[in-house]
């Protein structure tokens, strides 16, 4: 079911590895971001939405990996945004990305799988300001809903999952703690965090998850082995 973390914003929680949809409703309807990821799931999300009494005008993808481009035709037949990167990817993998999909949650519809187009230059529907960066995929973007309170991080700042660095680029180490740079001065302006995995942090356990992350960065930079108990949490 969906849960109000703030005015206006809703979280829904998968039961695969933790996954959130966040709903933001806005003065034209609702901003569907990351819904995922089971069919049923979907079909629960929808009967959700309908409730809400607004209708579906834009979905947003935080990165182009394929939990987080996934649709369903009762969300309806809005345009799906993302930034120019993520969109970019999105298109040259999509093969790829409906096959992972597939062995994952086999009853989602394949059709709309990584149907993503660049977000427009004013943000079109999409309320807030973005926040660009490379850190875990190419594209990724956190979205500041300052007025709310609320920081979207997509696949960062978990509690159940590690920093997942991208091993098949470069300039990682130094590109994931300046995105964490730029998410915690985000951070300061807001009360609710919501990752792309895991639970809502609200207040102190904000800067918590920072530290935890950039502790754990450090571990790695040293050339040693983090001793990180979202290890053992991971799916």
């Amino acid at each position: 079911m969906l849960n109000e973390v703030a005015d206006g914003v809703w979280v829904r929680q998968s039961a695969w590895v933790w996954s959130n949809t966040t709903v933001v409703k806005t003065d034209d309807g609702l901003i569907v971001v990351d819904p995922g990821i089971h069919g049923a799931e979907f079909e629960e999300l929808a009967d959700d939405l309908d409730r809400l009494g607004s209708p579906v005008v834009a979905g947003f993808s935080t990165h182009p990996h394929f939990d987080h481009l996934l649709w369903h035709h009762r969300l309806g037949d809005v345009p799906r945004y993302a930034t120019a990167a993520n969109a970019g990817i999105a298109a040259e993998a999509r093969e790829r990305a409906r096959a992972m999909a597939l062995e994952t949650a086999p009853d989602i519809p394949v059709d709309l799988i990584a149907l993503v187009t660049p977000l427009p230059a004013d943000g079109g529907p999409i309320p807030g300001e973005i926040i660009e960066h490379d850190a875990h995929a190419l594209g990724h973007a956190a979205l500041l809903l300052a007025d709310r309170g609320v920081l979207l991080v997509g696949d960062m700042l978990s509690d159940v999952l590690i920093p997942l660095l991208d091993p098949r680029r470069p300039g990682q180490p130094d590109a994931y703690p300046a995105a964490l740079d730029r998410l915690e001065e985000a951070a300061k302006r807001v009360d609710v965090l919501i990752p792309g995995h895991g639970a809502v942090a609200e207040g102190p356990e904000i800067a918590a998850r920072f530290a935890v992350d950039r502790a754990y960065l450090e571990t790695l930079r040293r050339g040693e082995e983090p001793d990180d108990q979202r290890w053992g949490k991971r799916p």
